[in-house]
């Protein structure tokens, strides 16, 4: 049965996060700068409401330091004890150079990624909050980022300009990008029924498996992107699931069932489901038929990025070219599936949540598996994963 938390924030529900360790503890942040502290039963534990007031995009508790809780707000991020939210133990100030989207730390908790509004990507050492990197090559908003589990100097980010990357952290240009418009562009997507409304896929959420190797993004396509990385950190595989009926706006894996190949998702549609993702072809490819994507010569895509994008993407074009272009190398000679429709059933659990999907945070609560989620409203839902 679906349980409500109410009574913890008087404004929309923005983001949702959950401590790792003995005692769990659930973080949430709304607009306006509210942050409140749950117990797993729901009960309240703490609010605080930020300086500035501006909304808190994301919430991400320390892996390492379970007294440490990291909020971003506007272009700020505050260290708040969630044990004792009197004010924050600690500030970075101007984090981001715009409005910050997303937070992420590494297992060590010693290094933080953050995603704004201006594409760019930084990471911060912690504690201190110095920034120890800027990666640059989004030409659109940053929605999402996140570090791959077992390598603490890879990272992956994603955006609305259509692009995943992945990065290692001793280089300042990704060691590859995959564009979704060009792989949708390639499946013919375009080819829409009379009345579809053709949703570009914009990138808002990446999640990565816990054995580092399968990255899912989902996209304003209504897809759940997914990526396998193989050796040498390059792009061996890539693929889809239809996931919603209406933009995906969550995926997240879940690492506390059977494998490591679950995902949860939300939507636009309202909607949110669990998949079970171990028998798709980019995770389990062996006997799987496979299409290869065609060879494509860089400069054909960057012709199509050209057109879509602003001026200074065409200095960026040209940055590529003179630095050789392996990254698009990487990416170009990756197999693609063709969307997965051998599994009949789709998702193993289908919740119709009856709103659009803020946050998804998946989280075992008093020894249940369970996913909670945030939405338009002030209230948190909680469901069995079950």
């Amino acid at each position: 049965m679906a349980r409500q938390w109410s009574e913890g924030h008087s404004t929309s529900i923005l983001c949702v996060g959950v401590s790792v360790g003995p005692e769990t503890l659930i973080a949430s942040g709304s607009e306006g700068g509210e942050v409140t502290v749950w117990s797993q039963e729901g009960t309240i534990v703490g609010r605080i409401t930020l300086s500035g007031e501006e909304d808190s995009t994301s919430v991400v508790f320390s892996p390492s330091a379970p007294n440490q809780l990291f909020v971003a707000h506007g272009d700020a991020v505050s260290v708040l004890d969630p044990r004792s939210l009197k004010g924050p133990v600690e500030e970075y100030q101007a984090a981001g150079e715009e409005e910050i989207n997303a937070l992420a730390l590494n297992e060590t908790g010693s290094a933080l990624a953050v995603a704004d509004d201006s594409g760019a990507v930084r990471v911060l050492e912690v504690p201190g909050g110095k920034v120890c990197r800027t990666l640059r090559r989004h030409t659109n908003i940053c929605s999402s980022v996140a570090f791959r589990p077992h390598r603490p100097n890879n990272l992956v980010s994603a955006g609305l300009d259509m692009q995943v990357m992945l990065w290692g952290l001793q280089k300042t240009r990704p060691l590859w990008t995959l564009n979704l418009q060009d792989v949708a562009e390639e499946e013919g997507d375009q080819q829409q029924r009379p009345g579809q409304l053709f949703n570009p896929p914009l990138a808002h959420c990446i999640s990565v498996s816990s054995c580092g190797n399968i990255l899912g993004c989902a996209a304003e396509d209504g897809r759940v992107h997914l990526m396998r990385i193989g050796s040498g950190s390059k792009l061996e595989q890539h693929g889809a699931v239809k996931a919603h009926s209406q933009g995906a706006s969550q995926a997240h894996f879940v690492n506390f069932l059977s494998h490591s190949y679950w995902l949860v998702t939300g939507g636009n549609d309202s909607q949110v489901a669990l998949w079970d993702l171990s028998k798709h072809p980019v995770v389990a490819p062996e006997g799987k038929i496979q299409k290869t994507a065609p060879q494509r010569r860089k400069g054909k895509s960057k012709a199509k990025r050209k057109e879509q994008s602003q001026e200074k993407t065409k200095t960026d074009a040209q940055k590529d070219e003179a630095e050789g272009g392996d990254e698009a190398g990487a990416a170009g000679s990756a197999e693609e599936v063709t969307e997965d429709k051998s599994d009949k059933s789709g998702p193993k659990l289908s919740i119709s949540h009856g709103d659009k999907v803020n946050w998804l945070c998946p989280a075992v609560l008093k020894g249940e598996p369970s996913v909670i989620v945030a939405d338009q409203s002030s209230s948190l839902t909680v469901y069995p994963l079950s």
